[in-house]
This record gives structure tokens, sequence and C-alpha cells, in this order.
């Protein structure tokens, strides 16, 4: 769930689950081993970055937020090489300064500075008053319908850092969210969405780009799907929450 603890449905574990075995049997999966758990790469990444960057939604974007993960390393690549800011939300959102800021002009190893470890070296820290307008976010998933649901890890983060932004006024209900996928990622089953769910306005992968109906996205943070030991967790919340 996107601003709850977590979404471990049955029917969304039991997707994942297929998905990921059936990524990990069929020999699309790549580094890091085992899929299980994560955002899984995939064969084929970069030619899904690629598609997204034939879109005019990207053509447009001069600010990109992206998910930190294997499979959307392309994807960060790609910005900073086309001139884009790319943010990055700090693990967890667990610091005041959630988010890594990683700038075209100022960073010289592009490479380098869009992997985990070298975001955090190499990105600058800034909180959410430092973070320009955001024209294009680009999320990892497990799963994707054709309708445009996504399903994550089940953390809840890639939803929770939507409603942040949303709640600061950094992305509004017209901004595009993206995913990139391989086509064994993208399910035909019905999949229960709630008001907090962030649904996908592109769907990459390395044969086609899919673009599902355009649906109300969340207007901001749901504070009652919010557990307490979550908002103590994460300090960026509870100052949005007094303002």
């Amino acid at each position: 769930m996107s601003t709850s603890d977590e979404d471990g449905s049955d029917e969304k574990e039991a997707i994942r689950e297929r998905v990921w075995n059936d990524l990990e049997d069929s020999g699309v999966a790549r580094f890091p081993f085992p899929p299980r758990g994560r955002i899984p790469n995939f064969a084929g990444a970069e030619d899904a970055a690629d598609r997204l960057a034939d879109r005019p939604e990207w053509e447009a974007a001069t600010a990109i937020k992206a998910n930190p993960d294997a499979p959307q390393l392309p994807v960060r690549r790609r910005a900073l090489r086309d001139g884009k800011t790319v943010y990055m939300a700090v693990p967890r959102l667990r610091d005041e300064r959630c988010f890594l800021k990683l700038d075209p002009d100022v960073l010289e190893d592009y490479d380098a500075a869009t992997t985990v470890s070298g975001s955090s070296e190499r990105g600058e820290q800034v909180g959410p008053e430092a973070v320009e307008a955001i024209d294009l976010i680009v999320s990892g998933s497990v799963a994707v319908t054709d309708g445009g649901d996504r399903i994550g890890k089940g953390e809840g983060y890639s939803d929770l850092e939507y409603a942040v932004l949303r709640e600061l006024g950094l992305v509004d209900g017209t901004t595009p969210v993206a995913t990139t996928v391989h086509e064994r990622q993208v399910i035909d089953d019905d999949v229960a969405t709630g008001d907090h769910d962030v649904s996908m306005n592109l769907i990459a992968t390395p044969e086609r780009v899919r673009r599902p109906p355009d649906r109300e996205q969340p207007s901001g943070i749901d504070w009652d799907l919010l557990a307490d030991e979550r908002l103590e967790e994460i300090s960026v919340l509870e100052r949005i929450r007094d303002r």
C-alpha cells in the first residue's frame, strides 16, 4: 500500500511469486540474483529505457524522479546523458534530507553516479524544499497490468514517495508516471487497488510502449493509513503533517 505499512495481500503476493519464478525459470532475470524479494532486473532493460526515452513525456521533462533499482539503471543513465536532473529517494525516506539529486551539469561520471552506491557518494542529498518540480516519475515494478495497475515489492515506499511529492506540490495529477518492465511482467490479472495506489501512464518494455487510459492519481498522503511506527521512522512525514 502506498501510505500504509505493507501491501502484502494474498492476491498480490501470489502474483509476485509467480512473476519472480517466471523470470528466473525463463532465464529473463538478470543480476542481482535471485529476483525474488526485489524489483527484478531483466534482459532488455536498456531497450525498455530507450523506448521510454522516445516518448514525448520524456522529451518534455527536465527533472525526473526515479527509483534506485537495477532494472531502471539505464533510465537514470539515459536521463543524465539527455541533460535531465534525476532525483532518487533515500532508502525508506529515513533522513530529513530524503532525496538524492543527480545534476548532469555537476557530475562527471554518469555511469558511476547512477548506481545505488555511486548515487549516495556522488549525489547531493537534499530536503524536499530543495527539490524542483518533477516532470516525470519512473517507478520499478514487480508486475503491472495492461490497465496500469502496478505491483511493487509490497513495502509501499514508491506510492508513499509519490504522495509526499504530491503533498508538497512537486507533482500534480497530470505528472506522468512510467515503469520499465519485461513483457513477462505485464499481466492480465484483475488487481484490487485503492485510492492511495499510483497508476502507470506509460509501460515501456523492450518491445513496445503501452499507454493505459488516464486515471485519477492520489491527491496526497492518506494519514489514516499510516501506522504510528512509520510516522516515527520517517521524519519528513511529521514535518509535512505539522505544516
